[in-house]
C-alpha cells in the first residue's frame, strides 16, 4: 500500500539526512492520517485515495511556486518546486496533450458524441479513465475542442 511506502521511505530519508525529501513525505503521510481518521473512511486509506490526495498536493504546491515566482521570490519557488519532484514519484507518469486526444476521440466515439450537449458524459468516462494521469482543466479543454 502507499501509506505504508510512505512510511518505509520516511525511514531512509532519516537515515539519508534528506531534509526536503523527508519534510515533504512527512507532510503526505500527515495529510493520509488525517485522511484515515475523517468520518466513514474507517480507518483506511485506499491507493486510489492516496494517489489523489499527492496529486492534490502537488498541484497546490506547483501553484505556490507560480505564485512565489511572479513575487520574484525564486527561492520559495525552488523549495516548493523541490517537495513537488519528490511527490511527482509517487504518481503514474503524466500523458501528453496527444495521448489525452487520442484517449478522448476513443471515448467519444464509444459514446457517440456530438455535440456539447454530450460534454457530461465524455468527461465522466475520461476523467475516470484518466485519473491521476492527468489534470481535469488540460481534460475538459481537449474535450471542449474536439466536441466544438
Amino acid at each position: 500500500m502507499l501509506f505504508d511506502q510512505i512510511s518505509e521511505d520516511i525511514k531512509a530519508a532519516m537515515k539519508a539526512r534528506d531534509k526536503v525529501r523527508l519534510d515533504t513525505l512527512r507532510n503526505i503521510k500527515k495529510v493520509f492520517l488525517e485522511a484515515k481518521a475523517a468520518p466513514g473512511a474507517g480507518d483506511v486509506l485506499e491507493d486510489a485515495d492516496a494517489m489523489k490526495i499527492i496529486q492534490k498536493l502537488a498541484k497546490q504546491g506547483r501553484e505556490a511556486a507560480a505564485t512565489f515566482m511572479q513575487n520574484g521570490r525564486q527561492d520559495l519557488a525552488d523549495e516548493d518546486l523541490a517537495q513537488v519532484a519528490v511527490m511527482e514519484e509517487y504518481l503514474p507518469k503524466a500523458l501528453s496533450a496527444d495521448e489525452i486526444e487520442k484517449i478522448v476521440k476513443e471515448i467519444i466515439a464509444q459514446v457517440g458524441a456530438t455535440s456539447m450537449k454530450d460534454m457530461g458524459k465524455v468527461m465522466g468516462m475520461a476523467s475516470k479513465q484518466m485519473a491521476g494521469r492527468a489534470e481535469g482543466g488540460v481534460i475538459s479543454g481537449i474535450v471542449k475542442k474536439l466536441l466544438a
